[in-house]
């Protein structure tokens, strides 16, 4: 490959893409950043070397091979069909064309065969559904999920920068005794929870929380699948937790579980409650797996395992998963 682009990379999942992309040392010739206007001319460090970043016009793709879209919906909407034409494989990662039937929606460690015949745009599935079917799919393959309840934990960098400052802002302002200013957030997120990630749609669930139902269905070529999810916003800086109630076609135990879920690749079992051994997202933070843990037996079904996975959604909810589709398809 001679060059590589990242779209929105001075944005939070573009500077976490960055990173990953030094650290796996993709086979890579040039590499070319773009933004918008406000950010143009920037610079960023890739291997020890200067990169000015340009402003994403509608000429940038020409010579560029691959790239990642890392600057929302809008953005791709108008742009990524713009690459493909120029001969650029998109990697996108916004919502813009994820349940496009023409479009492969991709897990690597799930669906990694979708890529063949792509049309030069790859989507990237949701950041909490990618957390919660690493450990979910293994469990389906051997067992037929048919249902899930689940409820997410979502760190405020899945909003953004200005998610985190205000999570900072609002903690000082509370312990110094001062009136919170809120501006990301319809309301306070320190010392608080938000049962509201995206908009609310006619059905009373949010997009976010029907992403994990549809693109399940999608990732997993399971179009019986159910979902019903409840979206969570919480005052974590980084990592998404899913906790999740899963009914299943054949029987399940815990330890049938375990033994598939430690054979599964991107997902470590981290499961020794008696002893305080679970995932949290303090400890995930920064790491490439998905970690699983809290597996018992769902009291609520006949055949129902109930179970607790983290994911940094920064990471292999973002630039990791990526990363390692631009990796599949130079493969």
């Amino acid at each position: 490959m001679n060059t590589f682009g990242i779209v929105g990379a001075t944005g939070a999942v573009g500077v976490e893409a960055l990173q990953v992309l030094e650290k796996r040392n993709l086979p890579l010739k040039k590499l070319r950043l773009f933004s918008s206007a406000r950010s143009a001319g920037k610079i960023m460090k890739y291997k020890g070397e200067d990169v000015v970043v340009e402003e994403l016009k509608e000429d940038s793709f020409a010579g560029v091979d691959m790239a990642i879209f890392s600057a929302g919906g809008d953005v791709s909407r108008k742009f990524a069909t713009i690459a493909a034409a120029a001969g650029c494989i998109v990697i996108d990662n916004s919502s813009a064309f994820r349940m496009d039937p023409t479009v492969p929606l991709v897990i690597p460690e799930i669906n990694a065969d979708a890529l063949k015949g792509h049309k030069n745009i790859v989507a990237n599935p949701n950041c909490t559904t990618i957390v919660a079917l690493m450990a979910l799919y293994p469990l389906h393959k051997a067992f037929g999920v048919k249902r899930v309840f689940a409820s997410s934990y979502q760190a405020v960098s899945g909003t953004g920068a200005q998610a985190v400052m205000e999570l900072e802002r609002e903690v000082g302002q509370v312990v110094r005794g001062e009136s919170v200013t809120i501006e990301v957030y319809p309301k306070q997120i320190a010392f608080n929870v938000l049962p509201h990630v995206d908009v609310f749609l006619e059905n009373g669930y949010t997009k976010e929380e029907m992403k994990m139902e549809n693109e399940g269905k999608k990732i997993m070529s399971h179009p019986s699948f159910k979902a019903s999810v409840t979206c969570v916003r919480v005052p974590v800086y980084r990592a998404h937790a899913v906790a999740v109630s899963a009914e299943f076609e054949k029987p399940i135990t815990p330890d049938a579980a375990r033994a598939v879920l430690s054979k599964a690749l991107g997902i470590k079992v981290v499961d020794d409650p008696s002893k305080n051994v679970y995932p949290t997202p303090l400890e995930v933070s920064g790491k490439d797996d998905c970690e699983v843990g809290r597996i018992r037996i769902d009291c609520a079904f006949d055949n129902g395992l109930s179970f607790w996975v983290v994911g940094d959604q920064l990471l292999k909810g973002a630039a990791l998963n990526a990363i390692q589709i631009a990796e599949r398809l130079l493969a």
